[in-house]
């Protein structure tokens, strides 16, 4: 009976551990929407569940229209840690106010995309996140640098760099305020 049971029970253990995703499998969730504080609300949802930023994009899709898309992944045996900030705005000077704002209280820039939301018109869209298990989360001071020129980006990029900023992201978007703009955001330890 003892040699019956120890079979039944290697039986049941191999199909467990077929059943099992192997411990280095990724999982992911695809988010999708035309309002921004929609997806910072199903980011954070994500992220308690153990997903984690991996990427954004923002364009047209097929059946939603012009949508910010963002890609999130978990691996196993992650517990859910991380909070998102997401940021929108047709204006450049209220960006960097709000990033500075979120670089205060702890978040780290991560992505960022153009994409036509359905109030704003064209925004430029900032993800920041905060690692809710770190003791003391690093504080950055950020720059957001925007011109319609390239050499005049150039120039102002070595300027901030001169200041010990590094480069983090860069998009090319229609700000309400300047039109066609080449958006570079630089950040730096805050001291």
């Amino acid at each position: 009976m003892t040699a019956t049971l120890a079979s039944v029970c290697a039986l049941i253990s191999t199909l467990l551990a077929a059943a099992a995703p192997p411990p280095d499998a990724t999982d992911y969730r695809v988010l999708a929407t035309n309002k921004t504080s929609t997806m910072q609300k199903e980011m954070n949802e994500a992220a308690e569940a153990g997903f984690r930023y991996a990427g954004v994009m923002g364009g047209e899709t097929s059946f939603g229209g012009s949508e910010v898309l963002v890609v999130m992944t978990k691996n196993a045996g992650v517990t859910g840690r991380y909070d998102y900030r997401l940021l929108a705005t047709n204006k450049t000077s209220t960006m960097q106010k709000e990033m500075q704002e979120a670089g205060d209280a702890g978040y780290e820039y991560r992505g960022q995309t153009v994409f036509k939301s359905a109030f704003g018109g064209k925004e430029v869209v900032v993800i920041l996140e905060r690692d809710g298990g770190a003791p003391a989360p690093p504080r950055y001071e950020y720059r957001m640098l925007a011109t319609k020129k390239t050499s005049t980006m150039q120039k102002e990029l070595a300027e901030v760099g001169e200041q010990g900023f590094e480069f983090v992201g860069v998009t090319v978007a229609q700000t309400l305020v300047g039109g066609n703009e080449v958006v570079s955001i630089l950040r730096r330890r805050a001291q």
